[in-house]
């Protein structure tokens, strides 16, 4: 629960710093809520959740 609150929290700050800086327009940020929105009720939604999982534990046991 806690990676996917971090997620759409880094990917919320990511969107809203493309609107800012790089000119991302509204209906652009819109179109991408959407097609998140509606992918996650696809059958590949547990492919990405898993993706995404996978992906977050390689990176957390990276040591420096």
């Amino acid at each position: 629960m806690i990676l996917s609150i971090s997620g759409v929290v880094l990917l919320g700050v990511i969107a809203f710093l493309f609107f800012r800086k790089d000119g991302l327009k509204v209906s652009h940020l819109l179109v991408c809520a959407l097609f998140g929105f509606y992918l996650a009720g696809t059958g590949i939604a547990p492919s990405i959740k898993a993706g995404g999982a996978s992906l977050a534990s390689l990176l957390g046991g990276i040591r420096i």
